[in-house]
């Protein structure tokens, strides 16, 4: 079972590739873990990397893709995989399927989970956080019992930065203008299976399940 993984910020998509890992016995690959893990082991790519990072620079859609290649080539990859974070750009997807196709695989599915803007702004400003042990809240949805306090070790719960209404904006933004030609690129390859996310957890991981199910 080897997918790809969209959705936009707050969609929920963390909680369902641990879910689609666990079921399906797949590894769940983030962009982020394989360049801190690259970086940090000092790898020939890993230090190419480094190299615009530190100055403040993207890291080349050529780098990024040897890192993937090098990863999906590892011996836990063999009965498939679920890639969170890459392709984010239609180049990076046409790398992809290059190279599935030159070892003669292919992508079982595009897998979008679909969260409207309004309901992401809700979700994601309603935030609330105890920077003392770490419970979380949301204003709408699991209030603390006492306004504005942690029910478990009573200090001030607080909005995170990242889930400003200004900074949810930025971030839909710029999720919408990177991942919309992605998403046309494997709806025009009848490749992308698209799910309601604003359902329940385990609704939205039932609906999951239906697709994964008919793709295997």
């Amino acid at each position: 079972m080897k997918i790809v993984l969209l959705g936009p910020p707050g969609a929920g998509k963390g909680t369902q590739a641990k879910s689609i890992s666990n079921k399906y016995s797949i590894p769940h690959i983030s962009t982020g873990d394989i360049f801190r893990k690259n970086i940090s082991e000092n790898t020939p790519l890993g230090l190419e990397a480094r190299k615009y990072i530190d100055n403040g620079q993207l890291v080349p859609d050529e780098v990024t893709i040897n890192m993937v290649k090098d990863r999906l080539s590892q011996e836990d990859c063999k009965q498939g995989y679920l890639l969170d974070g890459f392709p984010r750009t239609v180049q990076q997807a046409e790398a992809l399927q290059t190279f599935l196709s030159e070892r003669g695989e292919k992508l079982d599915t595009a897998l979008l989970i679909e969260v409207p803007r309004d309901f992401i702004l809700e979700r994601m400003t309603g935030r609330r956080v105890c920077p003392g042990c770490g419970a979380s809240y949301h204003i709408k949805f699991n209030p603390p019992t006492n306004s504005g306090k942690c029910d478990l070790c009573g200090d001030n719960v607080i909005q995170r930065k990242d889930d400003t209404e200004e900074t949810v904006m930025e971030r839909l933004n710029v999720y919408e203008a990177q991942t919309q030609p992605l998403i046309d690129f494997y709806k025009e390859r009848n490749m992308l299976s698209a799910v309601d996310g604003t359902k329940a957890i385990n609704k939205v991981f039932e609906s999951i399940c239906a697709i994964l199910g008919s793709a295997n």
